[in-house]
């Protein structure tokens, strides 16, 4: 059962935030082992996340997840104030345990591309949307919600938890949630976005690995000089900052998480493995992506959002990126958006988003239950 606004069930309103630490730290979890606080914060059996899929996220998977001992995380990317509201009402009446919501902080390089960028980048995609038999898009009057309206969502729904990747959360953020109970989760990708992440006030930092499928949400240097794989990056936040830190990136099975631990990590993140199960709003083609990609065979891309991720390669890819007629972000990420999610309804993989991590092969469960099993004996 959960707290009420303003007091967390673990230390209360008026603790502050290094007395929780000191107060959670090396209590014991279900299995016996000792933890650093992790499950506490997180109001969770076991100190396993799902990883946040933008654009992928489920109702059945998030509270699969959560049922299951977990943290279920479903992310938000793209998404309104009521489309929030109306996620958060169906979470909560598919499980009564702790999720997270997931949040893509607003930055600096964000910007809307002139009529002529814009009408290059979409003449570079004619062909698919030709393919498809769908029109080509006229430039909306927005390409995304405005943060402000999405985190005032967020906070009114005060789930267990809340994440955010490419930032620090401002102070007023962090300290609203923590009058709400909500612990918040920020994400690095070297040590010292870690450290930035804990001078902000961030109770958890997900340290995220290059192996990681998906955006690379590094936020102080360009992606491309923040590539640092999980058994570097790991150890290194460990030493780096007193909070709780999961690892992610190339876990699939126990041997990841026996591992993550061996690093010194708190918990572990699990994205691509999840990913695959039934469960998820991954397309067939999707699934069968996963299996079939070598490690080697992922590329880091710039073709579907301008910011650089992980995936598979496929056509549009190789299409978007021989044109070298990309917008700016958001735009690019909306106007791709325009086919993937047809290309995703009809099952066509060579024309969506094939988000995916190097230990995709790894990944060999199609129900999260029996992931989630597997996982655990990690511990």
């Amino acid at each position: 059962m959960l707290a009420g606004p303003g007091v967390h069930p673990l230390w209360g309103a008026q603790r502050c935030h290094r007395c929780r630490v000191l107060a959670l730290r090396g209590k014991p979890s279900a299995g016996g082992r000792m933890t650093s606080m992790l499950a506490g914060l997180l109001r969770t059996e076991l100190p396993i996340i799902l990883g946040p899929f933008g654009g992928l996220s489920s109702i059945e998977l998030t509270s699969t997840v959560s049922n299951g001992g977990g943290l279920g995380s479903y992310g938000l990317y793209g998404y309104t104030a009521q489309r929030i509201r109306e996620t958060d009402e169906l979470l909560k009446g598919a499980t009564d345990r702790s999720f997270a919501f997931n949040l893509w902080l607003p930055s600096d390089e964000e910007r809307d591309p002139s009529p002529t960028d814009f009408a290059h980048a979409r003449a570079a995609v004619a062909e698919i949307f030709a393919e498809l038999e769908l029109p080509l898009p006229e430039r909306p009057e927005r390409f995304l919600p405005p943060f402000d309206e999405q985190i005032e969502a967020v906070l009114e729904c005060a789930p267990a938890a809340v994440s955010f990747v490419y930032g620090v959360p401002a102070a007023s953020v962090i300290h609203r949630a923590h009058a709400l109970g909500t612990t918040v989760i920020g994400t690095a990708t070297t040590v010292d976005e870690a450290i930035a992440l804990q001078a902000g006030g961030v109770d958890v930092i997900v340290a995220t690995g290059s192996e990681a499928a998906g955006h690379r949400v590094s936020f102080l240097e360009s992606a491309e000089q923040s590539l640092v794989g999980t058994f570097a990056l790991v150890p290194q936040v460990v030493d780096a900052v007193s909070v709780p830190v999961v690892a992610a990136g190339g876990i699939a099975d126990r041997r990841g998480v026996a591992a993550a631990f061996a690093l010194g990590a708190d918990g572990v993140q699990v994205g691509t493995a999840f990913l695959r199960t039934r469960q998820s709003a991954a397309s067939d083609a999707h699934r069968r992506a996963i299996d079939e990609t070598l490690a080697h065979g992922t590329v880091l891309t710039r073709a579907m959002s301008v910011r650089l991720a992980r995936g598979a390669p496929n056509r549009a890819t190789r299409l978007i990126e021989a044109a070298n007629a990309i917008a700016s972000f958001p735009a690019q990420n909306w106007l791709t958006g325009q086919f993937r999610a047809e290309a995703g309804r009809r099952g066509i993989g060579d024309l969506q988003s094939l988000w995916l991590g190097q230990a995709g092969r790894m990944a060999k469960f199609d129900d999260a239950v029996d992931l989630l099993t597997e996982l655990r004996l990690g511990l």
